[in-house]
């Protein structure tokens, strides 16, 4: 692994840098050639090494825009070239998730939409949900399969599997209306027979509360975390039911600005937290909100079942313009998935520099708490130039 002493000092070459000054293992993944690169998905394999998926081409929405697949090589701690796996023609195919299947099969969930057309920019509403399954850990994949048909589903997280054996997925319903981001519902999807059929359930009062996270605290009390399109805070709700029913979204004190989030449980115990720490000067309930600052990429934790997060580092500082004149000045880092492995090893991705192409940023606990606590003995972090 190469020693970086400058981060201004980089390529979207892949191969895998140590920045010593923020002691922190990086790399930018190559684009392929594509002008797109946005929402990246995580999941690890077999052989140690890591699958990340997102969606490329020439600019969201439009019938060129493809899933891709790029691996990090355990071996030789370089990122591959990003390969096409998705097969839809004039179709936009975006969010990816990765979902590990109880036989081992790897699943790249993805949503599949009609491309933009004239006078009508934004095509959700015409989403479906696609499914590619590999036997031999991302090497390969199988033909495309419908996995959720009714028109007008979104999603962004993966099936979760429940205690209780449930499968849980969480989407929400776009609608072909002027204000249809704004209406936008919460709906989970369930099923008890391993993906063959489904059952919707919609959480109460949820329009414009998004990309629901989804956490089993406890055997059957779930929590669920929101992007919200009001760009003010993120949402959560409570299931005490392995999801049967939910209550209604409250705001936490987290900023939320009409950007996607990703929340998981630490193998500690604590809920982690990706997001980006800005929201809406002006922000309404009720009103959708686009405010366009969507850095910089933060993880904050919360040891009290997200009620408070007084634990955070933020992991890309961005520009760090101030002002509306220098707006424009900041570039976007946006889409954060956050993953711990089965060492513990924390692993973040993130649309990089205005989705020119995909940041990764491998760590540790003891980066995330500092020297709140001792946490060393729930991995083997090696020292010098990283992993």
């Amino acid at each position: 692994m190469k020693k970086l002493e400058n981060v201004c000092q980089f390529e979207a070459n892949g191969i895998m840098y140590h920045d010593k000054f923020l002691d922190l293992d990086f790399s930018i993944l190559p684009t392929g050639g594509n002008n797109t690169a946005h929402a990246p998905a995580l999941i690890e394999t077999e052989d140690g090494g890591m699958l990340c998926s997102w969606f490329a081409g020439s600019f969201e929405g439009s019938g060129d825009i493809s899933i891709v697949v790029s691996k990090l090589d355990p071996e030789h701690q370089i990122w591959s070239v990003p390969v096409t796996v998705s097969q839809g023609e004039g179709r936009s195919e975006q969010n990816p998730a990765f979902f590990r299947h109880p036989n081992g099969e790897i699943w790249l969930i993805y949503t599949s939409q009609e491309s933009r057309q004239k006078g009508k920019d934004n095509m959700q509403f015409s989403s479906i949900i696609m499914v590619q399954k590999s036997e031999d850990e991302g090497i390969s994949w199988k033909d495309a399969e419908v996995l959720i048909n009714s028109k007008g589903t979104f999603s962004r997280q993966p099936i979760q599997i429940l205690s209780n054996g449930r499968w849980i997925f969480s989407t929400w319903l776009c609608k072909d209306s002027i204000d249809g981001l704004t209406n936008d519902p919460t709906v989970f999807q369930m099923s008890e027979d391993e993906g063959k059929t489904w059952a919707s359930v919609h959480m109460p009062e949820s329009k414009g509360r998004v990309h629901a996270n989804i956490i089993e605290l406890e055997e059957g009390h779930l929590i669920s975390f929101m992007r919200s399109r009001f760009a003010d805070f993120i949402y959560k709700s409570d299931s005490y039911d392995f999801g049967d029913t939910w209550s209604i979204p409250k705001a936490t004190n987290l900023p939320n600005n009409n950007s996607s989030i990703s929340a998981i449980k630490l193998a500690t115990g604590e809920i982690a937290l990706a997001y980006n720490l800005n929201s809406s000067p002006n922000a309404s309930f009720g009103k959708i909100s686009w405010p366009g600052l969507r850095n910089p990429i933060v993880v904050s934790v919360s040891e009290d079942e997200g009620e408070t997060w007084p634990i955070g580092r933020i992991f890309e500082q961005a520009e760090g313009f101030i002002g509306a004149e220098n707006k424009a000045n900041n570039a976007q880092y946006e889409y954060p998935t956050l993953y711990q492995d089965k060492d513990g090893v924390l692993h973040l991705v993130y649309a990089y520099k205005n989705r020119l192409s995909v940041k990764y940023i491998r760590f540790h606990l003891k980066d995330l708490f500092g020297q709140l606590r001792e946490v060393d003995s729930l991995y083997n972090p090696t020292s010098g130039e990283g992993v």
